[in-house]
């Protein structure tokens, strides 16, 4: 048995299977999500439920986050019940959301007011890889903060590394998710002129993931392509807003100039699908 409490903040796709790894990990759990139904889930499992960011990170030592953009952050430390409004010390609050390298620098100082301590550790992988603990997590943040966190972050996953400062972790995210948006255009883009050339979808993947450029994601991505499955692992809304994180950055390469005006346009009407959904966006 664990003893370090830890408290969860958002019950998504990732975060659910994530929090889950903690409980199975035999870390005492408690959970706050604004939807009451994912919570209920986590309860039949062991965890215990907080009503507040401010009630949770009263009653753990370590507070995981997971949800989904800037705002969101901003609410669950700077709202009416949020983690500021409890003024506590001592604790270590964990990022692991793909937001902006700038509201993790505003929340960390935040938390340095109070005596606490703030890591921007997200991560790369997808639901699969959440839920066999073998996501890749990349931080940022002081090695003394880092190291008192990495036992319970090497829980979630197979790699997890200091990569600087802190939004070190999410400017890494979103380097590493520009690729991701480049790997998915460029296997639409593969399969469909492999088709205008009346070869087999199955065939082409076949060739793909059977050379040096096979890959997992391919191998996935393939797949649902195929199967005409593009229920969201990875919603291609997160891949147009991470690409718009990138840009504000300075990411302005040919390549990404390319991936980033496709996926705006495809947001509109493909957001809620899978990332490989894009492929209908290019096919049009």
């Amino acid at each position: 048995m664990n003893t370090t409490k830890i408290g969860w903040i958002g019950l998504g796709n990732m975060g659910i299977p994530m929090s889950q790894q903690l409980i199975n990990a035999g870390y005492p759990v408690t959970v706050y999500n604004r939807s009451k139904a994912k919570e209920a889930a986590l309860k039949a499992i062991g965890a215990a439920i907080a009503p507040s960011p401010k009630e949770l990170i009263q009653q753990n030592e370590v507070v995981f986050i997971m949800v989904s953009n800037d705002e969101a952050i901003s609410d669950i430390f700077n709202g009416k019940d949020g983690l500021l409004s409890a003024k506590v010390k001592g604790k270590i609050i964990i990022n692991m959301s793909t937001v902006s390298p700038a509201i993790s620098k505003e929340m960390a100082a935040l938390c340095r007011e109070q005596g606490s301590d703030y890591l921007d550790a997200p991560v790369s992988g997808s639901v699969k890889q959440a839920q066999d603990g073998t996501l890749v997590i990349m931080a940022g943040g002081t090695s003394t903060t880092f190291e008192k966190a990495k036992p319970v972050l090497e829980k979630l996953g197979k790699m997890v590394l200091l990569v600087g400062e802190t939004g070190a972790g999410n400017s890494a995210k979103l380097a590493i998710n520009t690729l991701l948006s480049f790997h998915a255009q460029g296997l639409a883009e593969t399969v469909l002129f492999a088709q205008q050339n009346d070869i087999k979808t199955e065939d082409m993947l076949t060739i793909i993931n059977n050379s040096a450029l096979g890959n997992v994601f391919a191998k996935i991505k393939g797949d649902a392509i195929l199967n005409d499955n593009y229920k969201a692992a990875f919603a291609l809304k997160h891949i147009a807003k991470d690409l718009r994180l990138a840009k504000a950055e300075g990411l302005n390469s040919p390549l990404a100039k390319i991936a980033y005006q496709t996926f705006q346009e495809a947001e509109a009407l493909h957001g809620e699908e899978d990332i490989i959904a894009v492929i209908k966006q290019v096919g049009k």
